[in-house]
């Protein structure tokens, strides 16, 4: 379970530390093990900052954050992280990008190479393993993003807007990708997102941040039937639910 009480964060304005910004102010909220859980409020509201300091990536001024009760004080074997902008090494192939992680926890060769190829196959990319990110479209090397973070085994899955940047077409398919994905290995994730849609396809419950300072201002159940497929976009539950947000986050931004 991943617990966060009293968070609150800070960046200075200044190099002598002097002024700031508050980005992050008294959050509380916990995500269930195996729960999918979405992030979503006004640009600005310190989701990626918050997404960060859960990875152990950057520090906190005050609060706690836990992960079954052990504090967060830096990156973990337990959690991985999924970025917009694909975070690939450029001059290394697929099937070496994915076995990256397995390597540098001294994973013994053919076991990362193993696991990397098993992967591979599961985003759908089987027969490009020697293939560079630059021969590949955006929507692929998000595909080798995700295999790179399934490949260490985390419990826990923190996903930066990771398909922010693709088109509408790529980003459905690789949605239900995710879906069947969850479905199978049944992670915890904490998913950010601009999209309402993406935000009620994808979550067991939402979590509406407001402007910032970002605080949480809600969290709301998605009382939709898993497995999910496109059909139940057009249900009435997953439009009130959409509605809902879509109000809340125009009533923010208008102030």
């Amino acid at each position: 379970m991943i617990r966060v009480r009293g968070l609150s964060k800070e960046f200075s304005t200044f190099d002598n530390g002097s002024g700031g910004v508050l980005a992050l102010s008294d959050i509380d909220f916990e995500v269930r093990d195996n729960e999918f859980i979405t992030v979503i409020g006004p640009s600005g509201c310190g989701k990626t900052t918050l997404l960060r300091i859960i990875a152990g990536l950057i520090p906190y001024d005050q609060g706690e954050v836990t992960i079954d009760g052990r504090p967060v004080t830096g990156p973990g074997p337990e959690r991985a992280v999924v970025f917009q902008n694909f975070a690939l090494m450029p001059w290394a192939d697929i099937m070496t990008n994915v076995s990256f992680g397995l390597e540098i926890r001294g994973t013994p060769k053919e076991q990362c190479r193993a696991t990397a190829k098993e992967l591979i196959k599961l985003v759908g990319l089987e027969g490009f393993e020697r293939r560079l990110p630059k021969e590949l479209s955006g929507g692929m090397q998000q595909r080798v993003g995700l295999a790179r973070a399934l490949a260490v085994n985390p419990q826990i899955l923190l996903m930066d807007e990771p398909f922010g940047a693709l088109d509408e077409q790529t980003r459905r398919l690789l949605q239900e990708e995710l879906l069947s994905l969850w479905e199978r290995e049944r992670k915890t994730v904490v998913f950010i997102t601009h999209s309402m849609d993406e935000a009620v396809m994808l979550g067991d419950r939402v979590m509406l941040m407001t402007p910032r300072p970002g605080r949480v201002k809600e969290m709301i159940d998605i009382p939709l039937n898993r497995p999910r497929s496109r059909d139940v976009e057009k249900s009435s539950t997953f439009l009130e639910v959409k509605e809902y947000l879509w109000e809340n986050l125009r009533a923010m931004q208008l102030g």
